[in-house]
């Protein structure tokens, strides 16, 4: 009965005037102020999506379009999540010109490289801030603090860091963040872009309807999926330092116990990544057969985005691994 009364109060379209859409609308700006507390941003800067991929996509072709009168020029790494990677390559598509800078073997970006790749013409920089398959943290801080001195929109895909690594808005020069609930247990299915209030941060619509969410995102607003994402992130705000302790002693004890099989190395960086993910490659052993030996153990052979392709990971072979050892990594995640 009170599950069937919580849902009642949410059920209602918050766009309707009545009673029971000011309620659901009440939902969602609680969740609103939860998710801003979090990043330390504006509410008013937050758009609601289906998830990281539509964010991603918004925030790329979005902004690159509205800006495309002033260039065609974007900057990105081939290391990124596949709905950066995609939408970037829609752009090359449309006459954009991309350049796709090359990480260093253990997964990092070289801010002199970065600056180096900016032009005149350069509207649009994304550089994710946690790896999804390696856990490599980029310095998104400087590299959007090279972006603003060209005025260049820094997009950062967050999905990963988001409830997990610490994120202020209101210092940190991003323009652009896209974020998932799934990622830090909110729900499936609700994300958010951030959209920085400052002259030329702007994206046009992917998606046309309703004057809902400054008509830059429409569509009715699943009030349910939105709450359960600000509690999410509100609990995220208050266990973030103790869970990051708490990843970087499973990590370290996981890596103890398997560090001495034969052929077994490390990819990305140890030290400097995000302690949820823990990506190894055994030589001579192919990932697929690795990952049923481990069953029920729930392991990746990389994103699982990607996991239908039957070839090695396009983000191991971009830090140099051979297509063997690209193939015979296996991606072991803590929370």
């Amino acid at each position: 009965a009170l599950m069937f009364e919580c849902r009642a109060q949410v059920f209602a379209n918050p766009s309707s005037n009545h009673a029971a859409g000011r309620r659901s609308q009440a939902v969602i700006a609680k969740a609103e102020q939860q998710l801003a507390t979090l990043l330390n941003a504006e509410p008013r800067s937050l758009i609601w999506t289906s998830g990281a991929t539509e964010s991603d996509n918004l925030a790329i072709l979005g902004a690159a379009r509205y800006r495309s009168n002033r260039g065609k020029h974007v900057v990105t790494m081939p290391t990124e999540h596949k709905a950066v990677t995609d939408a970037v390559e829609k752009l090359e598509h449309e006459g954009f010109d991309v350049t796709w800078l090359m990480p260093d073997e253990k997964g990092r970006l070289d801010p002199e490289l970065f600056a180096d790749a900016l032009r005149d013409d350069t509207q649009l920089a994304s550089i994710m801030y946690v790896n999804n398959e390696t856990g490599v943290v980029q310095d998104v801080a400087t590299l959007g603090a090279i972006c603003r001195e060209r005025d260049v929109l820094m997009h950062v895909d967050a999905a990963q860091a988001v409830g997990k690594l610490p994120i202020d808005l209101q210092t940190m020069p991003i323009d652009l963040l896209s974020l998932t609930g799934h990622k830090f247990y909110g729900p499936k299915g609700i994300g958010a872009l951030y959209v920085a209030d400052r002259p030329g941060c702007h994206v046009e619509p992917l998606l046309f309807g309703g004057g809902q969410q400054r008509r830059l995102r429409p569509g009715t607003l699943p009030a349910d999926l939105i709450a359960g994402l600000g509690l999410a992130a509100e609990i995220a705000a208050a266990r973030m330092q103790d869970d990051h302790a708490t990843l970087t002693d499973l990590r370290a004890r996981l890596w103890r116990g398997i560090r001495d099989v034969d052929g077994i190395t490390i990819n990305g960086d140890p030290e400097e990544g995000f302690p949820g993910i823990l990506n190894v490659s055994v030589a001579g052993v192919d990932g697929e057969s690795l990952l049923l030996a481990l069953e029920p153990l729930c392991v990746a052979t990389g994103s699982a985005c990607n996991s239908q392709i039957e070839e090695p990971s396009y983000v191991l072979r971009a830090l140099g691994r051979s297509d063997e050892l690209a193939q015979s990594s296996i991606r072991f995640s803590v929370g």
